[in-house]
This record gives structure tokens, C-alpha cells and sequence, in this order.
């Protein structure tokens, strides 16, 4: 069924052109995205542009007032999906259409275009510490990107005027060139150089857009980050982007997660790591370490076993950052990896150097022995040359 173009704008099938740009310019400055983000305002603003494209050209609207659709593959003849040459009337509709027609010039080409055209996407940056990306957070941003003018409300003309058929190509948006060959006349056909294929021109630009119905703007948004986002994600946020040329729907904005490094923690997915430095008695006797958790705020009291040696790794489970979800849920976290250096003094009082002399001598470690004793059998350097200890 074809759509119903006069309803979407809420005009009568007479209703004449000065009363299609005020239907749609009410409806424009209710449901663009810009005033109403709502999703379904926004898809009946979608459905009010397609309209107003569709009545405003002389052509498309003659299709609908045959009852036929214009935006439809079929262009109201029937022509099922699988017919591959649906929308045609016969064969010399589909020379015409692919050629130009022959001497006598009826209009086959691809017909005008459009003013009203998509908007870009835009990237903006946020950079967040690795604390506002475990915990996620909402936050205003200001963007520079191009928004509807409010003067002409997209359609680019001064207050008061409208677009006028081009003269030049009478609405076609191209136009034609007669070539003679050994098989006959040959029609190509061109973008109008007037219009640049519109099929209409605008004769008073409006003056804040000079005719592109777009201005750009400085605006607020608000960007909602998830918990557990890492450096190079993006969030989208639809229709926030670019607003197009004639007042077309806005692209979208991506925010682009910039993760700023961390003094303790450094992030591997969804794990942590950190380095606790110990001192070698505390390493030795053993101790109770104070260490803070990114994961909730808190602090942890780690123990710390006599005789931990430096390269040992403490696994605390679920202590990481969150694991985001492709559906932007949290679930679980990941895990917080303490790496133990034992640190050795390097300056030493008397007092220090008398009791780890002590030490040494209570030990037997006064004059180690490298090539023989191992406490497993076998001595350091045996062990270096590949030998194996006895079991």
C-alpha cells in the first residue's frame, strides 16, 4: 500500500504549496531531534521530511495523486519484488530510462535530486581517569557540529519565498544532449549546471544559513558512560551528530573513551596489576600490607607470609575492573594481580650493619658456598650449567 504522504503532514489532497511548507515547518519545529529527542518524535520527523520531500516536488506528488508511491521500487505500478523490471511499462520505458528517449525528448534519467540530505556522524573525545571508568559516570559535553537553522527551519529560503522551478532543466534536475551515431540518435543525460540537479533553485537564500538550512552551533549533551568502559570504546548517541544540508535528519555522535594512566594500577582487560615493594625484613618475618582497591573505594588488608620472595603474585578474585557486557551491563569483575618486590637496603647505619652480621653468622651465610650444599643438592653453578639436582 502507499503511503499516506498528505496525512503525515495533516493537509488536504488540495491543499497547494504555501500549505505544505507551513504544515511541515510546525511539525519540523516540534519533532526534530534537537527539540524532541524522543525516539518516536524522532520517527515521526523522519516520516514528516519524506512527506514534505515527496509533495513539494511537482513529479513525486503526481505519483502519489495516481496512487502510486514514489520512495517505492515499484513507483505504484505493481511491479512485484521479484519482477526485475518493476516500475516499468515496457521496453521503451527501460531504454528511455537507461538511453534517454528517442527524437521527441520525453524525460527518462534518473529525474532530480533531492535537497534534503542525511547528516554526517561526528567523534568527539572524553578523557577519563581509571576511576571514573570503573565506576562509570553522566556527564555534559559540548559539542561544535552543525544544527537546523531556525530562521528557514532547513528549507534554506529567506521568510516569505519558496523554491522555484529551474528554468533551465523545468524541474528535471538534468538535462539533455543529442548525438547522432551509425545506430541512430543517442540521448545522454547530465546534472543541470543551474541547479546542480535539484530541479529547483532557491532565488533568496536565507540569510543566516545562505541557503544550506543548517548553521553551526556550540551545544550541551549528555553522554552516559557504563561502568567498566576502557580506553579506544565508544558510545552513540543517535541522531546527535550533524544535522544534513536542507534540514536533513542529524548522523550520529560517537564519544570516544580516552583512558588516562593510573599512578598504582596499570589495566590489562578487565584485570589490574599493581607492584608492592617490601622491605626485605618485612618480606622475611612476614606483615600485613594496607592496599587500596579501585574496585569499590576500599582498602584491603593483604597478608604478607614470612620468607615472600620478589616476582611472587598475589591473585585477588574480583577485585579488577567491571566486565562490561556488549549490552552495557556489568557482569562480574575482573582480577586485582599484586607483584611482590622485596627491596635491599643499600645504605646501612653501624648498628644495621652489626645485626645483619649477626644475622649472617647465626645463618652460616657469612661465606656462601655458589658450587656446593644447594639446599637441594647440587650447587648454584651446577645448577646454571644445566645439571639437574638429585631428588
Amino acid at each position: 500500500m502507499a503511503r499516506d504522504y498528505y496525512g503525515a503532514l495533516g493537509v488536504s489532497h488540495d491543499a497547494g504549496p504555501e500549505e505544505i511548507k507551513r504544515a511541515y515547518r510546525r511539525l519540523a519545529r516540534e519533532l526534530h531531534p534537537d527539540v524532541n529527542p524522543d525516539a518516536a518524535a524522532q520517527q515521526r520527523f523522519a516520516e514528516v521530511k519524506a512527506a514534505y520531500e515527496v509533495l513539494s516536488d511537482p513529479a513525486k506528488r503526481r505519483i502519489v495523486d495516481l496512487g502510486g508511491d514514489p520512495l517505492d521500487n515499484g513507483a505504484g505500478r505493481g511491479g512485484g519484488a521479484g519482477d526485475p523490471f518493476a516500475g516499468f511499462g515496457g521496453l521503451g520505458d527501460i531504454v528511455d530510462a537507461f538511453f534517454g528517449s528517442s527524437a521527441g525528448g520525453g524525460a527518462g534519467g534518473r529525474g532530480p535530486r533531492s535537497r534534503v540530505q542525511p547528516g554526517a556522524d561526528a567523534l568527539i573525545r572524553m578523557r577519563l581517569t581509571l576511576e571514573e571508568c570503573a565506576v562509570g559516570l553522566t556527564k555534559e559535553l559540548t559539542v561544535d557540529t552543525a544544527v537546523l537553522c531556525s530562521e528557514c527551519t532547513g528549507s534554506g529560503c529567506a521568510p516569505g519565498t519558496s523554491p522555484e522551478i529551474c528554468d533551465i532543466c523545468n524541474g528535471r534536475g538534468e538535462v539533455q544532449s543529442v548525438q547522432r551515431s551509425f545506430l541512430g540518435q543517442v540521448v545522454t543525460s547530465r546534472p543541470c549546471p543551474n541547479c546542480h540537479g535539484l530541479g529547483h533553485v532557491i532565488p533568496d537564500p536565507c540569510r543566516q544559513c545562505a541557503g544550506d538550512g543548517r548553521v553551526r552551533a556550540r551545544r550541551s549533551v549528555t553522554v552516559k558512560m557504563p561502568a567498566g568502559v576502557a580506553d579506544g570504546m565508544r558510545v552513540r548517541l543517535a541522531g546527535q551528530g550533524e544535522v544534513g544540508s536542507g534540514g536533513g535528519p542529524a548522523g550520529d555522535l560517537y564519544v570516544e573513551v580516552e583512558e588516562a594512566p593510573h599512578d598504582v594500577f596499570t589495566r590489562e582487560g578487565v584485570d589490574l596489576h599493581c607492584v608492592l615493594p617490601l622491605p626485605m625484613t618485612a618480606a622475611a618475618l612476614g606483615t600485613t600490607v594496607r592496599l587500596p582497591l579501585l574496585a569499590d573505594g576500599d582498602e584491603l588488608d593483604l597478608d604478607i607470609e614470612p620468607g615472600t620472595q620478589t616476582g611472587m603474585v598475589r591473585t585477588l578474585r574480583g577485585k579488577g575492573m567491571p566486565r562490561l557486557r556488549s549490552t552495557g551491563r556489568v557482569d562480574g569483575r575482573g582480577d586485582l594481580m599484586v607483584h611482590i618486590e622485596v627491596l635491599t637496603p643499600t645504605k646501612l647505619d653501624s648498628r644495621q650493619i652489626e645485626l645483619l652480621r649477626e644475622l649472617a653468622a647465626v645463618r652460616g651465610d657469612e661465606q656462601p658456598d655458589l658450587a656446593m650444599n644447594g639446599r637441594n643438592g647440587g650447587g648454584l653453578f651446577s645448577r646454571l650449567r644445566g645439571g639437574r639436582s638429585p631428588r
